[in-house]
């Protein structure tokens, strides 16, 4: 009888701590496995032309700003005037993918809101979103001289994140030899 009771309670007070544990949870910081290793390799049509290129080389030898975005993202229109912020403030050129998009969809998109990236891959397929291991649009990626990512943005980048974050993460790595 007295088990009856016991491992019932036992179960009900391992529940409560695991759901106590799981509200201390930041559920906007996913780990990334790629976090300090090399960017993932990647060659893609430019969004501007399907007739030029841009791969994971345009990554080595200076700071980058990967940003994964798409027409149909309403986050992406949020946080794109930041994006600009980020690069006109600190130099930093900015890698855009546009991820899973139409083509005309996006080339559109950057008229109205303006373009902050230095260049556009697109990624219609979603592919390489995958490699980089994209949960959803927007992610961001910070990328050092060596092509080796060191930091991921999981959702829009917000105002406090970029004064706190971003752009001091970023001015230490171009800081660095």
């Amino acid at each position: 009888m007295r088990w009856r009771v016991v491992i019932p309670a036992v179960v009900v007070a391992g529940l409560i701590v695991l759901l106590g544990y799981g509200l201390t949870r930041q559920p906007t910081i996913l780990p990334s496995a790629l976090i300090d290793k090399p960017a993932p390799v990647f060659n893609l049509p430019t969004l501007a032309s399907a007739d030029k290129r841009v791969d994971s080389n345009v990554l080595k030898g200076h700071v980058t700003l990967v940003n994964v975005w798409a027409s149909w993202c309403v986050a992406c229109r949020e946080e794109n005037d930041l994006v600009t912020e980020i690069s006109q403030r600190t130099g930093v050129p900015v890698l855009g993918i546009n991820y899973k998009d139409k083509r005309r969809d996006a080339k559109h998109w950057l008229a109205r809101f303006g373009n902050p990236f230095a260049v556009v891959g697109f990624d219609q397929s979603g592919q390489v979103g995958i490699d980089w291991g994209v949960a959803a649009v927007p992610e961001s990626f910070v990328v050092d001289r060596q092509g080796i990512i060191r930091y991921k943005v999981v959702g829009p980048i917000t105002r406090q994140k970029m004064n706190k974050v971003l752009i001091p993460k970023l001015e230490r790595l171009q800081q660095a030899s």
